[in-house]
This record gives structure tokens, C-alpha cells and sequence, in this order.
């Protein structure tokens, strides 16, 4: 990849990272399926209008919607209700190095029903010192047996490999306008999400959010969601599937580095370790590193 696209996975690492710092402060006021449903429906509201200003045009066949709600249900309705679940049974630790297995799912995917977009022994030891690295980073959390709930880390695991999928799909939207794409893509996630948010949550008998609340969700709806896969979609025409899914390999440590720098929490020598793992697993999985030592001298 160039260092525009790498530039780009960093930047959505950070937007994605910061979700947790969201949904940390919204989740206590907000019911889990309208936290979601607010947050896709607030991103597909606000890439309308930029849509409309820039005169863009909505898909218009029937095979075009169909095509975006598959992947609206791969890349958001499925697994956003599935970590949701996870994460009432198993900590947060597992679950991000659960998270983290998702480019690996990607590539396997990739290898098995693409010719152009094959495993190579360089990517897959990338992304296996990329997890160990999110192992590392996340700590004796990630290893607590006690917490291991067979339930929930199955429910992350279908997560992953939604995600896996949705890289595999979303391969035909390459020629599209990435704004479009997520636009779309993000009006068929709410429409989805919907009937779960009337069925369980009943919002219109809960009480007003605060004002913190309300800035996290506007901050997750328009930072999170809306900025976030309009970047997501223009890596994934740029640089494909499998090397856009690397962003979940960087998104603990944007996690951690905005909770060190933000929230002054501090930083812990197995972070450090952990942080240094991932950005080997990354020079590794990039080539360019590998090549120039290979390189014989002029």
C-alpha cells in the first residue's frame, strides 16, 4: 500500500478508537438498539446532505438496493447486534482480540473465492503477530479463562466473520463514490435496526438523554459513522478488502493512545510491548520493510 492508504487506515483506526470513548459515556443512558440505530441513521442523514450538495445520485434499481442491504447487514445490522450480546458475557479484552482476528477471517475469505487477492505466508504471519500483538497490548484480561464464556466469544467470532464477508462483498462497489456507497449502505442499516430498536428498547418511553450523551452520539453518528466509512469504502477501492481490514488491528492501540492522552490514564509496559508487536505485524504484513533488507547493496 502507499503511504496515503496507510495514512487513511491510521486516521479510521482513530475515528473507530474513539467510538469506544463514545459509547462508553451514551451507553448508560441509551438502550443498546437505539444507541445503534441512532448512530447509523444520524451517519446516513448527514451523507445525504453532503450527498445533495454535491449532487450525487441514489442507486436506482432494485439490484443495487438489494446488493447494499447485504452488505448493510454484513458490515452493521449482524455483527453490531452480535458484539452487543458479546459483550454482556465476556470482557472487553477478549472481545477486542477476538475483534482483532477479523483481517485474518478477511484474508482466508479473500483466498478462498477471489483469484486476485490470495494468502501469501508474509500475511499470514503478519496478522498472527498482529493478534499476538492485541493479545500483548490488552494484557491477563485476554487470557482469563474464567471469562472465556463459550457463548459470547462465539457471538464476537460470527461478528468477525460478518465482517470478513462484508470485505468480500463489498468488492463490487469499488467504481462507486465511497460517500454514496456509505451513504446507501448506512440508510439499509437503519431500516434494519429499526424494528429491534421498537421490539426491545421502546424509545419513546425513555427519558431525554444528557447533554454529554447527546454530544457522544452526535460524535459517533457523525465522526465514527459517517466520516469513518466513507474512509472505509475509499481504502477498500484503493487498496482492497483485506488490507482496509487491517484498521481492526490498530484500533486497541488509537483505543489506548487516546485514553493515555485524553483521560491521562497510564500506560503500561505490556501496551507498550503489545503496541510495538502490532506495528511489526504491520511492516511485515506492508512488504516494503522486508524488501529493502533483502535488497543487496549497490
Amino acid at each position: 500500500m502507499t503511504a496515503r492508504q496507510w495514512t487513511l487506515i491510521a486516521f479510521l483506526s482513530l475515528l473507530w478508537g474513539g467510538s469506544f470513548f463514545f459509547t462508553a459515556i451514551a451507553a448508560h443512558e441509551v438502550p443498546t438498539f437505539t444507541l445503534v440505530l441512532i448512530r447509523v441513521a444520524g451517519g446516513a442523514l448527514v451523507l445525504t446532505a453532503v450527498a445533495a450538495v454535491l449532487g450525487h445520485s441514489w442507486p436506482r434499481t432494485a439490484k443495487e438496493w438489494r446488493d447494499y442491504a447485504v452488505m448493510a447487514a454484513l458490515a452493521n445490522a449482524i455483527p453490531f447486534v452480535l458484539i452487543a450480546f458479546a459483550q454482556t458475557r465476556i470482557t472487553s479484552g477478549i472481545a477486542s482480540v477476538l475483534n482483532a482476528s477479523t483481517p485474518l477471517w478477511t484474508v482466508l475469505i479473500a483466498h478462498a473465492f477471489t483469484s486476485d487477492d490470495r494468502l501469501t505466508p508474509q500475511r499470514a504471519l503478519g496478522v498472527a503477530v498482529g493478534i499476538a500483538g492485541v493479545t500483548t497490548l490488552v494484557g491477563p484480561a485476554a487470557l482469563d479463562p474464567q471469562e472465556a464464556n463459550g457463548l459470547g466469544m462465539a457471538a464476537m467470532i460470527g461478528a468477525t466473520l460478518c465482517y470478513g464477508f462484508a470485505g468480500l462483498w463489498g468488492r463490487r462497489f469499488k467504481a462507486n463514490p465511497p460517500l454514496m456507497t456509505a451513504a446507501a449502505q448506512l440508510a439499509c442499516s437503519s431500516l434494519l435496526l429499526l424494528p429491534f430498536a421498537i421490539a426491545f428498547d421502546q424509545p419513546w418511553r425513555q427519558t431525554l438523554p444528557s447533554l454529554a450523551a447527546l454530544g457522544s452520539i452526535a460524535g459517533l453518528a457523525v465522526l465514527s459513522t459517517a466520516l469513518a466509512f466513507v474512509i472505509f469504502f475509499q481504502i477498500m477501492a484503493e487498496a482492497g478488502a483485506t488490507n482496509a481490514m487491517l484498521v481492526t488491528l490498530l484500533v486497541p492501540v488509537s483505543a489506548t493512545l487516546l485514553g493515555v492522552l485524553i483521560l491521562h490514564e497510564p500506560l503500561s509496559a505490556n501496551q507498550i510491548a503489545g503496541g510495538l508487536l502490532i506495528a511489526g505485524a504491520l511492516l511485515i504484513i506492508d512488504g516494503r520493510l522486508w524488501r529493502a533488507l533483502r535488497r543487496p547493496p549497490v
